[in-house]
């Protein structure tokens, strides 16, 4: 078995134009001051990381990294859900991603999508040269605007989304296998990757793509009131990433799990503060200890409620503490008496 590492904090919810937290001296100074060992970091932001460069300058990646380890941080992951999202935008939605894209590509969505392969792909070299193994990402959404139609969907409409998915993920994918890097997808509502279910799809379309894999955050699956512990140990082999985030599910008889359009604080179903939901954690860091994940456990702090930087660090430690550092030996090992192939058959009566 294998601890997980950690505490880790993705820095997107973060990051801002007012020091610390508009430079990356700065923001890893403060994530190791909250208790952090590791930080997920948005390959979006040029606050913290010039990407192009990143992919083609070893060199530029070990500065990042040393001013990181200077401060007592090492990078985990690069995000690119931004950029995963635009890979595949129904036109539902275009105006609404607009903002995730270069201005020099908005308002064309093939240029935009041209754009985002091409920045998936630069964050794949550069965490290769950055000796990371693993992307976090969306997958983007084709068929999410029909998941629960009206008038129902004609016949295929599903079918062909997924292909299409699957055509645009591909070349991708192999550019993963490539740099050696697992791309780790957050299956997340609002994207067509957000079930179990869909990320089958998906990953048939794909040939079972072995760089195609999960970032876990059981936060969405409480929301869609999903069994989050059967899902780690089905699909235990594809996760290779780990968000560390609460929620709650409080339905009434006015709503449920859609919401009814309210805000985030009037919701049935809220993001929270680790501690403050209602996920189990105790048993998904046993499950993942006895499952050898082995990767980062990274805090993706969200909450309607709580002020950012008190989540920040409530949950540097609140991970401490749930991190199971692994016993190398069985605890009833002082019992053994030996044995040999002669003692057992003994035994047995054989």
């Amino acid at each position: 078995m294998k601890t997980i590492k950690g505490p880790a904090l993705f820095l997107a919810q973060f990051a801002g134009d007012e020091a610390p937290f508009n430079s990356w001296d700065g923001i890893t100074k403060w994530a190791a001051d909250c208790g952090y060992k590791g930080v997920q970091l948005p390959s979006w932001d040029a606050r913290f990381i010039d990407l192009a460069r990143a992919a083609e300058s070893r060199d530029y990646c070990d500065e990042l990294k040393g001013v990181a380890a200077t401060n007592g941080i090492a990078i985990t992951e690069l995000s690119t859900h931004l950029q995963g999202q635009l890979v595949a935008v129904h036109p539902a939605y275009d105006d609404a991603f607009e903002g995730f894209a270069d201005p020099s590509v908005r308002g064309n969505p093939k240029a935009r999508q041209a754009w985002a392969v091409d920045q998936v792909k630069l964050a794949l070299t550069a965490s290769q040269n950055m000796g990371i193994n693993t992307l976090a990402s969306f997958s983007g959404a084709l068929a999410w605007p029909f998941v629960y139609p009206w008038p129902q969907r004609p016949a295929g409409l599903v079918e062909a989304a997924f292909d299409e998915l699957a055509t645009r993920w591909l070349p991708i994918l192999n550019h993963a296998e490539d740099s050696g890097v697992d791309i780790c997808y957050e299956i997340h509502p609002g994207e067509d990757l957000h079930d179990g279910i869909s990320f089958e799809m998906f990953l048939e379309r794909v040939n079972n793509h072995g760089r195609a894999n999960m970032l876990y955050d059981p936060s969405h699956y409480v929301l869609q009131c999903l069994d989050y512990l059967d899902n780690i140990d089905i699909y235990k082999d594809r996760i290779k990433m780990f968000h560390v985030k609460d929620a709650e599910f409080n339905p009434t008889g006015r709503q449920g799990v859609y919401g009814g359009f309210q805000g985030w604080v009037n919701r049935a179903g809220r993001f929270r503060s680790l501690g403050d939901g209602q996920v189990d954690f105790g048993a998904i860091f046993s499950k993942m200890a006895a499952n050898d994940f082995d990767g980062w456990a990274v805090v993706e702090w969200e909450c309607a409620l709580k002020h950012p930087e008190d989540g920040a660090r409530e949950g540097a430690q609140f991970v401490k503490d749930h991190i199971i550092r692994v016993t190398e030996r069985a605890f009833d090992d002082f019992a053994d008496g030996g044995t040999d192939d002669a003692a057992n058959r003994r035994m047995l009566g054989i």
